[in-house]
């Protein structure tokens, strides 16, 4: 079968490129991912553990609200110790901005029509651009400026656009590019008309996300209809999924949304049935327990995981790692599309974790041997 796919090929929005700490955002960038810290900010222990938890998941960025002066006070030596950049979350306060700047920020999340007047802007400008930080400038359905909504009548694209372009507009008065910028709401079709329009206006990265989506099967749902349309119609260039669950999970379903996409390909991209009474064993709780101990790879990877032999075979021809169901508590294994062993029931949950296991070992001894002679420039990998 051809490698060549062209009704795969998503062509993806020609942007700018920003720096956010040492990760790139725009231009031919990997799409980012990133979530938000959920606990209180001067707690520095309890939010450096849920970063560390967020970074193992393979957050890119990670965002920490600073609303007051312990917050600010607490980000620098919570910015010492995460391993990725952090976006200092700042609403209406234009100092906890230059606070959050000072402190290591590698991104301010603001809206510069909400924190004072042209003069407070500039200070902010000032404080990014002494610190190298970037912007994001992030516009919502629900905050909306009172003229917009007394122009418009209610939140809708134009709305949102318009609000964008006034912020953007603040912005590039006093010089300052290094921006991105998010227009988000929790209605899907608003969002996504009010990305569209962005999208054809300016050149700057976007950061995609439908906001308070829901819980985690609602707001998934949600998250990847709206972001999905976008993503591929090759609209964004960093997104978060904002669920009402645990800041990791977020990170995940990002993460499983750009690898359906083939955007992004971070660790085991599991192909299971939905199970039937033809399945040799029991497929949902195997594919729980194998999502749960895999976590931990990070190498690009294929596994099927099919509980009969009706589709098993044609799934296991396109994947690196494949299990079959079959009779007896006997099933077959392929190993990079081809027939290769059996394994016992009692046995295959442990053989499929170590074939994983060896599996990215391999693919990543053979990068490693590749990048010798070429090496791979600062930043994150696809």
């Amino acid at each position: 079968m051809s490698s060549i796919r062209p009704w795969r090929d998503i062509e993806r929005r020609k942007s700018r490129q920003i720096m956010v700490g040492r990760v790139p955002v725009g231009g031919d960038a990997p799409i980012t991912v990133q979530t938000m810290t959920n606990t209180p900010t001067p707690d520095v222990k309890a939010t450096i553990d849920q970063i560390r938890r967020c970074e193992e998941a393979g957050a890119d960025i990670i965002r920490v609200s600073c609303p007051d002066t312990d917050s600010t006070a607490a980000f620098r030596e919570i910015a010492r110790a995460a391993e990725v950049p952090l976006v200092a979350d700042i609403h209406f306060h234009y100092k906890r901005a230059l606070e959050a700047a000072d402190a290591g920020a590698a991104c301010l999340r603001i809206n510069p029509g909400n924190i004072g007047g042209s003069d407070r802007v500039a200070e902010v400008v000032r404080a990014a651009k002494a610190n190298g930080c970037a912007i994001r400038i992030g516009v919502n359905g629900g905050s909306l400026e009172r003229h917009l909504l007394e122009k418009y009548g209610e939140p809708c694209p134009e709305a949102l656009v318009e609000s964008a372009m006034d912020h953007i507009k603040l912005l590039q008065d006093h010089d300052f590019h290094e921006f991105k910028v998010a227009v988000k709401a929790s209605d899907v079709f608003l969002a996504v008309a009010a990305y569209m329009g962005l999208a054809e206006a300016v050149d700057c990265p976007l950061h995609l996300g439908i906001t308070e989506a829901g819980g985690l099967i609602g707001g998934t749902v949600k998250s990847s209809i709206g972001m999905g349309n976008l993503l591929w119609s090759g609209i964004g260039d960093t997104l978060r999924v904002s669920l009402s669950a645990e800041p990791e999970q977020e990170v995940r379903v990002g993460f499983e949304m750009l690898k359906a996409l083939g955007l992004r390909t971070r660790g085991v991209r599991v192909v299971s049935c939905p199970s039937c009474s033809r399945q040799g064993f029991d497929v949902i709780k195997t594919v729980t327990l194998l999502e749960e101990r895999l976590q931990h790879i990070k190498t690009p990877l294929s596994l099927s995981i099919l509980g009969c032999v009706v589709n098993g075979p044609g799934e296991a021809r396109e994947t690196d790692i494949g299990i079959t169901g079959g009779g007896n508590g006997k099933h077959m294994v392929y190993l990079s599309g081809v027939t290769d062993h059996h394994v016992q029931s009692d046995d295959m949950l442990d053989h499929i974790v170590e074939l994983v296991e060896t599996k990215a070992a391999e693919i990543e001894a053979a990068t490693s041997d590749e990048g010798k002679s070429d090496p791979v420039p600062a930043g994150i990998v696809a």
